[in-house]
This record gives structure tokens, sequence and C-alpha cells, in this order.
């Protein structure tokens, strides 16, 4: 849970979250006044940040682990509910263990909170509790925007009843207004956020250039987070669409639809499968007669898990580069670094992250920054790997990496192994 603090260097789009709770709870106000997420995770994070004197990442993470925990809890509610006991053992075994779970538990950001609001307006759905289902889908959507597909298995188990539909429509409405309040007082800046970000996603996100067609990189995403037992997940998902109960059209309609929410986009990031995990784990444990070999499949993301948060217990390269830099440069030297360096105790220029959507950051060309004054340049693995595997999209930085090797001085280079994880981090000197 301490992996890379003081600094955030397990996950940046902590940086975004914790201290915008922080200012939260000391005096800044409800509004975030930042809207690529709703708001409701920050004012969850938010009380953990009273009496602190500066964002605390681990209280962060703290919160969002029980959240995680909690996650696993409504997993095995949404089985037992949708198929019985045996299923939501199966469900709850599925998130526990489930590589993509247990990692972004340990993050202070919003997918594990959404995933578990998800998993319970499912289970309140199957249990044929509508309007609490739809009180618990606008919860979703007030912790991420995508919570509005939950709409589809509302509408697939509500149609013959109109009445509660509504009434479950209108209290999803009401509590995502009251959970993020700013969201709809600001609908059109949210709006304009929540576009801009869908955008990226569809244009694709350094270092997904060559992961090909949506679909199968989805796919593979879930591998990577319960392995061969999604072939079981797909079975029952196959045995749902067949049979064809109440259960079954529910589960089914919500990640066939969450999945082609996926498949617009080109940035393959495996958080955005995490909905699908308890979903998955439940239609697994539909199979009945197959749930011992389901339960023997998951010892092996069980033993990927296991490894993850083994290396968490080891030192990031990134902080022992800090230390090595804020030991051995001067400190009125004069530094530029890639946004995922290591951070620093002085001022420092920092580079845009390569992206598709916008030009290349001129300032990395080595001429320039020596004209600036610039001495050092520090890189990581995190940035230069990436661009150097997709140069073509990316040539102008990867000739500026190149560049780096043939005209600067290399002072500095700490490799991941050992005592040591994270990506590569090195100095040059101009």
């Amino acid at each position: 849970m301490g992996y890379g603090l003081p600094y955030p260097l397990l996950n940046p789009d902590e940086r975004s979250i914790v201290p915008r709770a922080w200012q939260m709870a000391h005096g800044g106000g409800l509004d975030p006044g930042w809207y690529d997420y709703p708001s409701l995770v920050i004012e969850l994070l938010a009380p953990f940040q009273l009496g602190l004197d500066e964002p605390s990442y681990l209280a962060g993470r703290l919160v969002v682990v029980a959240v995680g925990v909690a996650g696993v809890a409504a997993a095995w509610w949404l089985g037992a509910r949708a198929y019985g006991l045996l299923a939501g053992f199966v469900a709850a075994a599925f998130t526990a263990v489930a590589t993509t779970h247990a990692s972004y538990s340990r993050m202070a950001v919003t997918d594990v909170p959404f995933t578990t609001l998800v998993t319970c307006s499912l289970a309140l759905v199957v249990s044929r509790r509508l309007e609490l289902a739809g009180a618990a889908a606008g919860l979703a959507a007030a912790a991420k925007y995508p919570g509005v597909v939950l709409l589809v298995p509302l509408v697939v188990a509500g149609w013959r009843e109109r009445r509660r539909l509504g009434v479950a429509i209108g209290l999803g409405a009401v509590a995502f207004a009251a959970a993020s309040p700013f969201v709809v007082i600001h609908a059109r800046e949210a709006w304009s956020d929540a576009a801009r970000l869908s955008e990226r996603a569809r244009e694709g996100w350094l270092g997904f250039e060559g992961d090909g067609w949506a679909p199968i990189a989805f796919a593979d995403r879930l591998w990577e987070g319960v392995g061969p037992a999604v072939l079981l997940a797909v079975a029952g998902l196959v045995l749902a669409l067949v049979r064809r109960r109440s259960a079954d059209l529910v589960l089914a309609s919500f990640g066939l639809a969450y999945f082609a929410t996926l498949l617009p986009l080109d940035a393959h990031f495996d958080r955005y499968v995490l909905p699908l995990i308890p979903v998955l784990g439940a239609l697994a444990g539909s199979l009945r007669a197959l749930a011992p070999v389901t339960l023997v499949l998951l010892l092996v993301p069980l033993t990927w898990s296991i490894g993850d948060a083994r290396d968490l217990t080891r030192t990031d390269t990134r902080e022992a580069a800090q230390t090595w830099i804020e030991r051995r440069l001067p400190f009125d030297s004069r530094l530029a670094a890639d946004p995922s360096a290591p951070p620093f105790d002085r001022p420092a220029l920092r580079f845009e992250l390569p992206a598709p959507w916008q030009d290349p950051d001129a300032r990395r060309d080595v001429a320039r920054l020596r004209l600036r004054g610039i001495e050092y340049v520090v890189i990581s693995g995190a940035v230069a790997d990436r661009v150097r595997a997709g140069a073509a999209d990316y040539p102008a930085e990867a000739r500026f990496y190149a560049a780096l090797e043939r005209r600067a001085r290399r002072v500095y280079r700490l490799d991941p192994g050992g005592e040591y994880v994270g990506p590569w981090v090195a100095v040059y000197r101009l």
C-alpha cells in the first residue's frame, strides 16, 4: 500500500484525485472544478484527508482497498442472487484474485469504486429491486460516466413494469445529481471535459499503437486479469444467451452493452474491463458442474496477483533515481525530464507526454535545451521505450532519444532488478 510514497508513483491518476479530495476537506469547497470524472470518489476520499497537512495518498489508497474488499462481497451477492450460493462463491473468487482488480484496489483512483457500485446495482436488478438498482446505477455514474450503461440491464429487467422502471431511472438521476452536483451545475463544462477524454480514448494513447483490433485487445486484457478461467465465463455467457432467464438477460445485456462501448477505443487500458470481472465470474459460476474446474483455473491469476504484490514490496527505480539526483547534482543545476521521471525537490522543465492528439513537444530537442541552459535531462523507460516501439507514430520524439545517446553523456542509469522495480531511469548531461 505504501509503494512509491510519498510520491504517487503507482498510478499518475492519483495526482488528479487525492489533492482535490484534500482541498475539499480543507476549505476548498465541494466543487472540484475538474470534470474529467464525476466527483463521487473525490467526495468519498475527502473526509479521510481531514487533519492532514498535505494530501495523503496512503489514506486514499486505504479507502479504496476497503471498497475493493467490499467489491468482492458485492460479487458474491451478485452471483448468489443470479445463480445460487456456489455461483456467488465463484464470482467472489473471480473478483478477489483478478490481477486487474487486485492491483487497482491499491490505487486511489475511480475504477474500483465504480466497479463495486456497478456490481451492487446489477445484484439489485437481479433481485428485482429495481428502484434501489436505479439509485445504485446513479451512484455508479457519479463515480465514472460509463455507469450510464446500467440503463441497459435496468430496461431489460423492467420493460414490462414501466412505472417501476420510470421510478428507477428517476432515482438514478437524483442519486447522480446528489453525488456529483457540480457536474449538473456546470453541465456544459463537464460535457466538454468528458467528451475530450472520450475523444482521446478513441484516438489512442502512447503505448497502444501495436494492439490492433479493439475486441482482441480487450479480450487480451480480460485474459491478463483472470487467465484461462475467462473461457468458462464466455461459455457461461453463451449458455445465458441460449437459456435467457431473467438473471441471464440482465448479466448478458450489461456485459455485451458495456463491451460494445469499448470497441471504438484505441486506448486499451486494462482498467476499462474491470466492471466485467464480477459479471463474468457470476456467469462462470452458473456452470455448476464446472465450478471446481473454474476454481482450480483461478490459481493462475492468484499466482499472478501474488507476484504483482511481491514486486510492490521493492523500491521503485524512480525513488532511487530521485535520491541520486538530489545528492549528486548541484541544486542550482537546471533539469528537464520526462513526465514519468522521478519527482524533484527543485524546479524542472517537464516534457509533455507524447500523444496522437497533439503536436510533438518542441522542447524535446538537444540543441534547444542547451540554448535554454538545461544541463541535465532525465528520462525513463515508461515513456522512452513506448516511443521507440511506436517510432513511426512519434518520429520527432524517437529522434530526440536517439540524439541524447549520441550527443549527451549518460552519467547515471538504474534498471529494474534485484531490490528495484519499475521503469529504467537515466540521467544525461548536456
